[in-house]
């Protein structure tokens, strides 16, 4: 729980819906809370199209997140080309990923003993 009034599980599924508003793809939620020294409790994991779906995505996700939790990410990067941008929000670590970027950096196998919950898409 962080100093909010959620859980980290909450926002992980909150972050799910801010994606599927975008129209993201292939979502995946890593639970790595059982796993030893690791950064986070979730990663929530995704892709999208283009450059342009990707950045969207990824005001997709803030946006939910602020309206619904009023909460926003403490650290963003990769908003410059758009091919990964990380959302680190402390407990829930988000990775919006371009379709073919995510494949070279397959954070799922990296992380492969994590409890693995894929989202069906949407559309």
């Amino acid at each position: 729980m962080n100093e909010e009034n959620y859980s980290a599980k909450q926002l992980a599924d909150a972050i799910v819906e801010g994606i599927q508003d975008k129209k993201g793809t292939n979502i995946a939620i890593l639970d790595l809370s059982k796993l030893d020294n690791t950064i986070c409790q979730y990663f929530v994991i995704c892709d999208g199209e283009s450059t342009t779906q990707v950045d969207a995505i990824a005001d997709g996700i803030e946006d939910y997140v602020r309206k619904h939790l009023g909460d926003k990410p403490n650290h963003v990067e990769g908003r410059e080309n758009a091919l990964w941008i990380l959302l680190d929000y402390f407990d829930v670590v988000v990775h919006v990923f371009h379709k073919e970027q995510r494949g070279y950096y397959n954070l799922e196998a990296l992380w492969a003993d994590a409890k693995r919950t894929d989202i069906e898409n949407l559309f």
